[in-house]
């Protein structure tokens, strides 16, 4: 196997971990989780379920949406250009829904690793002291920080996406928008799932704070800075090209 192609894969791997490790500091936190597992996160605390087996059940669902938009993106492009009905468009589907089936399994390992870390790091006290205050803020700032490095670096090797990833570049494929302006939207229905759930069932906020409006905001700052440092030497390792 050629090196690059063993960089390719050890980047990869390496970026699905950090991100698992950052979204697990995010929850240890208790300021408020990232707003793409907001929904698993209040649904594990409100009916104290596993959060990693709660996380794999969204991204299934988020799989199978991703199906149906690509069908729907699909057969949408064949109704304006009839002549796309070709063998390559054929395959390009196919290839397209594997891609998004390939996400389930992803998303088994992935949600292991969620389990693996959230068994692993410690929770914080309960006690609410300044410097504890500042201690959680201080984990959420790390966790933004390796969130947006993992999600970038597994990104940039343009394998399998994370469900969360795909399930927005599908809506931005489907609508026509931009993946920025998607990703602001699914981020904003998210959010808007889990304060519901979280007032229907215990008349508070679960898992939605601070720390969910700064991961909002950071996390895509991250992704940027580590992009400007790291992704042409990244993607020269692995042999990708544009």
């Amino acid at each position: 196997m050629k090196k690059n192609v063993w960089y390719r894969a050890a980047f990869y791997a390496a970026g699905l971990l950090v991100l698992a490790l950052g979204l697990t500091l995010n929850t240890k936190a208790g300021l408020g989780v990232s707003a793409i597992i907001s929904v698993s996160y209040s649904i594990s605390l409100i009916f104290n379920l596993n959060f990693g087996n709660v996380t794999l059940g969204l991204y299934t669902v988020f799989v199978i949406l991703e199906i149906i938009l690509h069908l729907i993106h699909h057969h949408s492009s064949l109704r304006k250009q009839p002549e796309a009905l070709t063998p390559s468009s054929r395959a390009s589907l196919k290839f397209i829904l594997l891609a998004d089936v390939l996400q389930i399994p992803l998303s088994i390992a992935f949600t292991r690793f969620l389990n693996v870390f959230s068994a692993l790091l410690p929770d914080f006290p309960p006690e609410n002291t300044l410097p504890l205050f500042a201690l959680r803020l201080l984990t959420v700032i790390c966790a933004i920080i390796l969130t947006g490095i993992g999600a970038a670096a597994s990104l940039n090797m343009r394998l399998i996406p994370n469900p969360g990833d795909g399930i927005v570049q599908a809506i931005a494929d489907t609508i026509h928008k931009s993946v920025g302006f998607s990703k602001n939207c699914f981020d904003v229905v998210n959010i808007a799932i889990a304060i519901a759930l979280g007032f229907l069932f215990t008349g508070k906020l679960q898992g939605v704070g601070i720390g969910t409006v700064l991961a909002v905001i950071g996390v895509g700052r991250s992704i940027a800075v580590f992009n400007h440092f790291a992704q042409d030497r990244m993607k020269k390792l692995a042999d990708i090209r544009d």
